[in-house]
């Protein structure tokens, strides 16, 4: 079963977010901004990192970069879930090291088959 990051500030999003990747039997563990999910990230091993790009405390890219500092995090995918869409805020993510990107309100099946394409 995989182990699954979810990173958000907001506590409906994570809710609809851990709820989704539950019913289809994936394991969750949710942290409500950066800094907490690095915490959780250093506690232990996941198979993916799903995160918000806006939140206090740390946001998602700097996020992004420290899980990639990480020895365990290196080849881990990372999908970025957020409201920002433009080219400019993708570009960064994917200099981070983001695996992908998913704009909100996500959709529960694309999300889905994102997650199926990015976790072995």
């Amino acid at each position: 079963m995989s182990k699954i990051l979810v990173v958000d500030d907001s506590n409906s999003i994570r809710d609809m977010v851990s709820f989704t990747l539950k019913s289809s039997g994936y394991q969750t563990v949710e942290a409500h901004d950066g800094q907490d999910g690095l915490s959780k990230a250093q506690m232990g091993a996941f198979d993916l990192v799903i995160t918000d790009v806006n939140m206090p405390n740390m946001d998602g890219i700097t996020l992004c970069q420290e899980l990639r500092k990480l020895t365990s995090f290196q080849y881990t995918p990372i999908l970025m879930l957020t409201t920002e869409s433009s080219t400019d805020m993708k570009q960064r993510g994917k200099a981070a090291g983001a695996t992908g990107w998913l704009v909100k309100p996500f959709n529960p099946e694309k999300l889905l088959a994102t997650i199926k394409r990015v976790v072995r």
